[in-house]
């Protein structure tokens, strides 16, 4: 069955149209929560929440765009008011316990990579370490569309069509925070 003769029967109420819409989208969803906000707790609840929304409002869905980026939509504004909630709240990384005091989660997950070299390894530290500060520092919207062009590899037209924007201003988006970037890494360029 295709995705629009998925979209229909799940929108007559067949369960299993939507189990198979669900299971179609789940970990690029999964994905791009987690990519956005660095939390699996969080990603773990956007994605519960998007898919409930979808549920919700399935019915509304008029084939105005494609199912992709309307569920990328509701996603990213979930993600765009947890980011702005977590600005807000001024919420530190998550950081773990360990014999030696807190310790920042990244630092504490294994190397996957043989190679590894010391002074490679504390230069990749200080460039993720820079790279998660100016990430920060951005707007929700700027890293938003940041994270999905370069993460998610998303082509900007359908970022401003996640976002409901025009690409133009999702282009002017990416800009103004690639120059953040740049300017931040600039001696590791």
């Amino acid at each position: 069955m295709d995705e629009a003769a998925l979209i229909r029967a799940a929108q007559a109420g067949d369960q299993q149209a939507f189990a198979s819409l669900v299971a179609g989208y789940d970990q690029q969803v999964l994905r791009l929560a987690y990519n956005l906000l660095r939390s699996p707790e969080e990603a773990a609840d956007i994605y519960q929440e998007a898919f409930l929304r979808v549920h919700r409002n399935l019915a509304k869905f008029r084939f105005d765009c494609s199912f992709h980026t309307w569920l990328y939509r509701i996603v990213t504004n979930l993600c765009l008011d947890a980011l702005r909630k977590k600005k807000v709240r001024k919420e530190e990384p998550a950081v773990v316990e360990t014999s030696d005091g807190p310790r920042d989660r990244l630092e504490t997950a294994p190397e996957q990579r043989a190679d590894l070299d010391p002074q490679r390894k504390l230069l990749s530290r200080e460039l993720r370490e820079r790279i998660e500060a100016v990430l920060a520092g951005l707007t929700p919207r700027e890293r938003l569309v940041f994270e999905m062009r370069h993460f998610e590899g998303m082509r900007l037209r359908a970022i401003g069509d996640s976002l409901g924007t025009t690409e133009e201003a999702a282009k002017n988006c990416l800009f103004r925070a690639t120059q953040k970037m740049r300017a931040a890494l600039g001696d590791f360029l």
